[in-house]
């Protein structure tokens, strides 16, 4: 006699209010526990299949509250923004250096923006938890203003050198397609 197979089904539940899309993996492999982990802007669920629907409601409403708590801690307060950009500027920038980065709460439809007069960068506060390479790119974007005010040529070479850029841009791309077809929160209810 064989081994049964495992067998594994994959349902998607969208983003509702505070909670990021899930993605919930029942499998018949797993016996007793559950997981959760971050991936690409959604919250992957693993669980044992044939689990009662008020049980796996509960073991997900724990893994959910668990991962965005753990994710929050992560979030860089306005000095870590400070040195990310300061190491960014080093590798992609010429060094320039901003005065300040702070995150904002005031950008309902922007991402970051840039004083280069003041010298300063404020991050909408919509990006805390993406990914680091989103984040990462909308600094060097906010970066090079320092260097050029406007989207020219020599403003795109330098938004260019970010390795991740293209792939940065698709992720604001889906963001902005979910925020404007109300699938996400509208952040400036918080």
């Amino acid at each position: 006699m064989g081994r049964s197979r495992a067998t594994r089904t994959v349902e998607r539940r969208p983003a509702t209010d505070g909670r990021p899309e899930l993605e919930l993996v029942r499998s018949t492999r797993r016996r007793r526990s559950a997981s959760a982990q971050a991936r690409d802007g959604r919250l992957v669920v693993q669980l044992p299949a044939g689990l009662p629907a008020a049980e796996e409601e509960r073991l997900i409403a724990g893994l959910v509250t668990k991962v965005t708590d753990r994710l929050r801690s992560k979030v860089l307060d306005d000095e870590g923004l400070l040195v990310r950009a300061a190491a960014l500027a080093d590798r992609y920038v010429d060094g320039v250096r901003p005065v300040s980065v702070t995150w904002s709460s005031r950008m309902a439809k922007r991402y970051g923006s840039c004083s280069y007069a003041a010298g300063t960068i404020r991050i909408s506060n919509r990006l805390a938890g993406a990914p680091d390479y989103v984040i990462d790119s909308v600094l060097v974007h906010e970066l090079a203003h320092l260097v050029e005010h406007d989207h020219g040529p020599a403003f795109k070479r330098i938004v260019a050198r970010y390795p991740h850029e293209e792939r940065a841009r698709a992720f604001l791309a889906g963001l902005e397609f979910a925020e404007q077809r109300g699938v996400l929160p509208d952040p400036a209810s918080d």
